[in-house]
């Protein structure tokens, strides 16, 4: 870092220390328009492809310009064209168990679930004989490997979700292995149906339990209707399985019963390092199923205000516009219409720029992102992750937003998604220690949240991430309600009792770190042992 830049950020670190608590600026009455309209049932749940996504476009990029932002995508596009790969269920799924010389079905949907990433119009495997592969984890930083060389080609893959250190008990010899009951990128069904695919499997379904999924089997069958959406990819048969999905507890259970397997002691077994996959003898089970797969381009929306001093550096917030679009229908109410998650993020995503754009030009750019595909795999962020727009070497932190709750009660806590994996936690707590609140780690870090949502493709190259889901306690009535209630399903919609004067508290402090960041010199850092350190390390000098 030259001088000058070293003599600016102690400037601005002084400055900060000594800062009085901004006055609020965001507007609760704005946010909550802004949600009224995206949420609405005119947007038939802003799903990717369909003509909910040109109007949530069009909207979007008519607020930018109006507030008199750049268009911050390539050749001076409002938009990124991302490439998808698209997956929908085509006709009825026949799925068939048989041992001991006896055949049952399973029914898709109350007992299991099952799509494809490939992209072909017809699924079938039959007789695949049936293997446990425990948590489906291979880590060799973190000494494990539930495959020992086994071979598992063509075989159907059982496998637990989340990690195998979740809810061990305490003096347990695999306690705090995977980071205790904080889930890590292997507890994730992404990864776990990409391991599959790189053991060659012919499917592979995660065994559910409300407790490891971080949610119930109605979330997951709620939205299995849904188009499935990849990026676009060389080798889709060397990267994805023929058939993915889940299967509930106790139907796995009997299908261990079936090959006379105690599954609750493999359970156990499959917390210790020396478990080597089991063969369910005499199980196999056959899957077929049509669909139609097709390749289609969703959009990224990006906005940009340059930097007066160093437009070549970029503090980039984030926040995904899609939804479910029409799926399952719960009672007569097909519209998945994403109010809290996330027509509130992209509604603080536009505030934000409002804020920005009323004050002082920011010292760096700043980038207002909002992504499409989220709900598929976070493949808009993904998309940008590999293509991006503006430098990810220089690219100060991402700040993520992926829902606000309703009402007028500030929270006086902040979740952190990740909390203690980078410095963007103190640039954070700064500033909420002026609101008067304090930050909490993630109270159900068993879910998994910091590997869920559009930071984490960018963390994955090495972009410190910063997701602060103010409001979301875990321990309140207003979130409790959301997650049994809402998440996920038609009834996340807007009403007319809606008020958003706590969000825009939440907005305003995002504001207040996002501009601490965009006029200082500093670059924030993963902490020592993050598993992003490595890959933002590679290019620290683009950043001298």
């Amino acid at each position: 870092m030259t001088q000058h830049r070293l003599i600016l950020a102690a400037a601005v670190a002084a400055l900060l220390s000594a800062s009085p608590a901004l006055a609020q600026q965001a507007e609760g009455a704005r946010l909550n328009e802004h949600v009224r309209v995206l949420a609405s049932d005119e947007f038939e749940g802003r799903g990717v492809a369909t003509p909910g996504e040109q109007k949530t476009v069009d909207y979007v990029v008519g607020r930018f310009q109006a507030l008199g932002l750049e268009p911050g995508g390539p050749d001076g596009s409002w938009v990124q064209a991302a490439q998808l790969g698209r997956t929908r269920q085509d006709g009825p799924a026949t799925i068939t168990v048989s041992s001991g010389g006896q055949t049952r079905a399973l029914q898709r949907g109350p007992d299991v679930l099952v799509s494809s990433d490939r992209p072909v119009n017809h699924i079938t495997v039959t007789d695949a004989p049936v293997v446990f592969a425990g948590y489906g984890v291979d880590a060799p930083e973190r000494q494990w490997d539930d495959f020992k060389g086994v071979d598992l080609k063509g075989k159907v893959l059982l496998v637990i979700v989340n990690d195998p250190d979740f809810g061990a008990p305490e003096g347990h010899p695999v306690a705090g292995r995977f980071d205790g009951n904080a889930m890590t990128f292997y507890g994730r069904w992404t990864y776990k149906f990409q391991e599959a695919a790189r053991q060659g499997a012919a499917a592979v379904l995660v065994i559910h339990d409300t407790a490891g999924a971080g949610y119930g089997w109605s979330v997951l069958e709620g939205s299995s209707t849904a188009p499935k959406f990849d990026i676009v990819r060389a080798t889709p048969d060397a990267e994805r399985v023929p058939a993915q999905g889940w299967i509930q507890g106790p139907v796995a259970e009997q299908l261990f019963a079936d090959a006379g397997l105690d599954y609750a002691a493999l359970r156990e077994a499959a917390r210790t390092p020396e478990f080597s996959p089991v063969t369910l003898d005499g199980v196999t089970m056959s899957i077929d199923f049509g669909q139609t797969a097709d390749r289609i381009e969703s959009r990224n929306i990006l906005a940009r205000i340059p930097g007066a001093l160093h437009p070549e550096e970029t503090v980039l917030y984030g926040a995904h516009w899609d939804a479910y679009g029409r799926a399952t229908p719960v009672g007569d109410d097909d519209i998945y219409n994403g109010a809290v998650d996330n027509a509130t993020g992209v509604a603080g995503l536009i505030e934000l720029a409002r804020l920005f754009k009323a004050g002082t030009p920011p010292e760096r750019s700043v980038v207002f992102a909002a992504w499409t595909a989220e709900e598929a795999g976070l493949l808009g962020a993904e998309y940008y992750a590999a293509n991006p727009v503006w430098p990810l070497e220089t690219t100060v932190a991402n700040i993520n937003m992926d829902s606000f709750l309703p009402g007028t009660e500030v929270s006086p806590q902040i979740v952190v998604m990740g909390a203690g994996k980078s410095q963007t936690d103190t640039w954070l707590e700064r500033r909420a220690t002026e609101q008067g609140r304090t930050l909490i780690p993630d109270p159900a870090p068993q879910a998994g949240g910091f590997y869920r949502s559009d930071h984490f493709p960018l963390a994955k190259k090495g972009v410190p991430a910063l997701f602060g889901a103010a409001g979301f306690t875990g321990h309140n009535e207003a979130s409790r309600d959301y997650v049994a209630n809402r998440y996920h399903k038609p009834s996340d919609e807007w009403t007319s009792e809606w008020v958003m004067d706590a969000a825009a508290v939440d907005v305003d402090l995002l504001y207040a770190v996002g501009r601490d960041l965009a006029d200082s010199g500093d670059w924030p850092e993963w902490n020592a042992g993050a598993e992003f350190e490595a890959a933002r390390a590679s290019s620290a000098p683009r950043r001298q």
